[in-house]
Parts: structure tokens; sequence; C-alpha cells
């Protein structure tokens, strides 16, 4: 008779499949495509398994004492970005996003290859810190896992491990400010070292003038900013922008929308490790609250997604554009989102119950379309991006366009859509006016020829019931005029535009 699996294997069998989704979620987000995401993420997770098992078989040969390394997750997506670079060099690049590709032969790629003191601060900071400190602080502020999980996991005290993460996030800001002081600074940037520290401490303190001219110019000194401001709502995105490199904003909205997912309305466990949720109502809140604190984050850490991801600029290719933080705001001193939140739950909707003759027929293109694995990786379309053919029937959506945040060269947006008639999976196109060219997109994956871009469902999102609403956000670039996007169509049909 074979043995019976224990709590043992099961904890580690949830562990490898949630690992595996993160590495697959990041992999997705750097290929041009389903295919070249499934085999990239393969091998960069044999890579970092193997790195993983190689670090703690060293600890245990000299007196049990680990070498200092990431916690697992981190780990393997820093394993997808080494993979991609391989891929880069040895003449696979073709499958790789392009604005990836850019920033692969990019200065910002080469700090995290470069000299230890050199690499961002965050990566710094969460290598330097224990192993179980770093798992905690990673699985509660990146991957947005219930401190429930985190405690089940890692084996703590339900009852204390939000007290035990406050301690983390100091030890956290603690490396960080030391990596900082240790770091080789220009001299205008060592005045501005202890008034730093003081203004990111005090959860009330006001930005001097000065610093917040400071923080605006230099890149470095933003980037301490974001780690060691704890109070706010950036510490997640200082994390996944710091460690990750290209894309850690996008992966960072994809784990938070994956968090969503797992403790929607009727789920009873926010993990394969949780037990019945107790209070449904209080994590469905959780997740809401969570939602906010992303938005927040994607306006409050502009000037360091600016100089940690591409945006496209202007098409030329050129990536220092990205290194120019003339016209940035401070990273320590940016106001939240003036956006309300419009309450409308735009998660994963339950497939419709409506026999298919009621659902409108998918056009060809819909047919042959290589349908994206988690829905955000970036491709120029030579074809594939031109609008639907218009139809005779009357409009059977609405779609709500909201600009979210704006820069000098990029902006962020979401696209809102309400179809009164079931769908199975959708497509969403819509032309732009002044030459804005889309870099990043979560929630969907894209196609863009010219002024036309065409938005995919992912696998996640694709059913959606009647008088149902589907929603993705993205990230583009602009130069002159920033007009809004004009001519939607769901599935080809025109959408009315409220």
């Amino acid at each position: 008779m074979p043995d019976l699996p224990t709590p043992q294997d099961a904890t580690e069998a949830a562990l490898f499949s949630e690992c595996w989704d993160a590495v697959l979620s990041y992999a997705d987000l750097c290929t041009a495509g389903s295919t070249a995401a499934t085999e990239l993420a393969t091998e960069a997770f044999s890579t970092g398994m193997r790195e993983a098992r190689a670090a703690d078989s060293h600890g245990t040969r000299y007196a049990g004492r680990r070498p200092p390394r990431l916690p697992r997750i981190p780990l393997l997506l820093t394993a997808v970005r080494t993979t991609a670079a391989d891929w880069e060099v040895t003449g696979r690049g073709n499958r790789l996003a392009p604005d990836l590709r850019l920033w692969l032969n990019s200065d910002q790629a080469a700090r995290y290859a470069g000299p230890p003191q050199g690499r961002p601060l965050a990566l710094r900071g969460l290598r330097d810190m224990q192993q179980p400190d770093a798992e905690l602080l990673w699985l509660a502020e990146v991957e947005a896992l219930p401190l429930s999980t985190v405690a089940r996991r890692l084996g703590l005290d339900p009852a204390t491990v939000s007290d035990e993460l406050v301690q983390v996030r100091g030890l956290f800001r603690d490396r960080c400010h030391r990596n900082h002081l240790d770091a080789p600074k220009a001299p205008e940037c060592r005045g501005y070292v202890r008034l730093l520290d003081a203004v990111t401490r005090s959860p009330v303190a006001d930005t001097p003038d000065d610093l917040s001219h400071h923080l605006a110019r230099c890149v470095d000194c933003a980037e301490a900013a974001a780690c060691l401001r704890l109070h706010g709502v950036g510490l997640p995105a200082a994390l996944a922008g710091g460690v990750i490199g290209w894309g850690g904003l996008a992966y960072l909205e994809r784990r938070r929308r994956a968090a969503e997912v797992r403790l929607g309305p009727g789920r009873p466990s926010a993990s394969p490790l949780d037990g019945p949720d107790p209070d449904p109502a209080a994590q469905k809140a959780k997740a809401v609250r969570s939602g906010l604190i992303v938005a927040a984050v994607l306006v409050s850490l502009l000037a360091l997604a600016v100089s940690m991801m591409p945006f496209g600029g202007s098409g030329s290719g050129d990536d220092s554009a990205a290194g120019d933080s003339g016209d940035r705001q401070p990273v320590a001193d940016i106001p939240g989102p003036t956006l309300e939140p419009s309450g409308e739950d735009v998660s994963v909707r339950p497939s419709a119950t409506k026999p298919s003759a009621e659902r409108p027929e998918p056009t060809p293109e819909s047919k042959d379309a290589d349908p994206e694995p988690q829905g955000t990786s970036s491709t120029t379309a030579g074809s594939g991006g031109e609008a639907d053919p218009e139809t005779s029937s009357p409009a059977s959506c609405r779609v709500r366009y909201d600009l979210v945040n704006q820069w000098p060269d990029g902006f962020q947006a979401t696209v809102t859509v309400t179809t009164e008639q079931p769908l199975e999976t959708w497509r969403v196109a819509w032309s732009f006016r002044d030459g804005q060219h889309v870099g990043q997109m979560w929630d969907a994956s894209f196609t863009q020829n010219d002024s036309r871009v065409t938005a995919t469902a992912a696998d996640y999102n694709k059913a959606v019931p009647a008088d149902g609403t589907l929603s993705f956000g993205f990230i583009a670039s602009w130069q002159g005029k920033n007009s809004p996007a004009h001519d939607f169509a769901l599935n080809g049909r025109e959408c009315r535009t409220s």
C-alpha cells in the first residue's frame, strides 16, 4: 500500500504551485507569446531551484549557516530576468517583449550584474536580511498574501504575525539605510543623507523644498526614499521595482489582482494552505483596500517607475530617456491619486449560463488568436492590431476611459467596459489621436498597429456575464498632446463612450 501524503507534502506541493504561478506570471510579461512565456518560465524555474538548493547545501556544510540569498519567489523571478538576458545574448531575443529587450541593453539592466554597491537598494536590503524575515516581508508586501496564510506558511503565530511584520519592515529599513550610507555618493548627495533619514522616519514631517528638488533629479536618492519611507504605501513597489527590475510594477499589480481572485466572493480559502475563511466580508474588504493601495503606489512612485521601467518613449529605442528626471516629482513627497474608486467589482466574472446562441459570434481573428496565459505580453502587430470591422447593429456596450495619472512623457489609464450580452472572451479595440504608444498592460494582452490598439482578455477574466463589467489598465508614452482614446469596439461592435 503506497504511503499517504503527509501535511508537509501538501504544503510543499502548494508552495511549488504558488512559486510556479509567480514565475509564469512574470515570464508572460517578459515575452511576446504564450509558448515563449512557458519556455522561459520552465528554464528559469529550473535554474532558480538549482541555485536555491545549492545555497541551502552550502549552508549545511558550513555549520548550518546559509549564505545570504533572496527568498524563494524573488530568487526565481530574478532567474526569469537573467534567463531572458541569456536569450537576448544567444539569439532568442526576438521572443522577448520589445521593451524588455531595450531595457536589457541599457545601463539600468547593467546595475544588476555590476558591483554589489551599485545594485538597487531594495535588492541589497532584502538579500541582507535573515531568510525568515525576508520571506515574511516579500509574501506580505509583494505577493499580497493574507497574514494568516503567511503565518501558516512560515510557521508563525497568527496572533503575533502582524507585530512581526512591523518589526521586519523596520529591519528592512535599517539594512537599506546602512547600504545607502555605505554606497559611493556625489558631494551633493552626502549633504542630504541625514535629512533624508529624518524626513522618511516621520509620518508627518514635511519634505523641505531643497530635498524635494534633489529627489526629483537624483535617481539613487529617490530610490532610497522609497525604501526608507515605511509609513506610506510605497514599500511594495520599492521592493518589486528594485528586486525584479523591468516590469516590477506590472508584476506587483498582477499579484494584487491574483490575490483578489483568491479572495473573491464565495471563495472559502485564500490559498491552498488556508483553512475556511472565518470572515469573508473582512477578506473582501481587505482585497478592496489592496486595490486602493496599489493605485496609490503607482502614483507615489512615478520617479522610481521612470527610472526602473521603459515606457517606449518616442519610439526611437533610446532608453536613456527613462533616466531624465528633470521633470519628475520627488518620490518622498508626492500626493496620492485624486480619482475616487468606483466601488465596482471588475475582477473575474463567472461563466455565463445563457445558451451559446445568445452570445455574439466570434470573428475569425478571435478564433485564431494566440491566447496569452496570464495576460500582459507586449507585441507590435503588423496587421493583428487593425480595427475590427464595423457592424450595423446598435451598440451593446458602454466604455469608460479614465486617465489615472500623467507625467511629462507618459501616463497611466484604465478602460472599463460594460456589456449587455454575456461574453465567452473579449477583445477591446480603440484608437489614439496623438501618437500615444502603449508600453505595459495588465489584465489583458495587447497589440498596437499605428494608432489602433487591441486588448485581448487574459485566461482568468475571459468570461463576462450579461450586464457585467471588464476592466484593464496600461501605461503608455505621449508627446505634445494626450487626447483621450476614441473609437472603442468590443469584439468588433462599436461601444458607446460614457
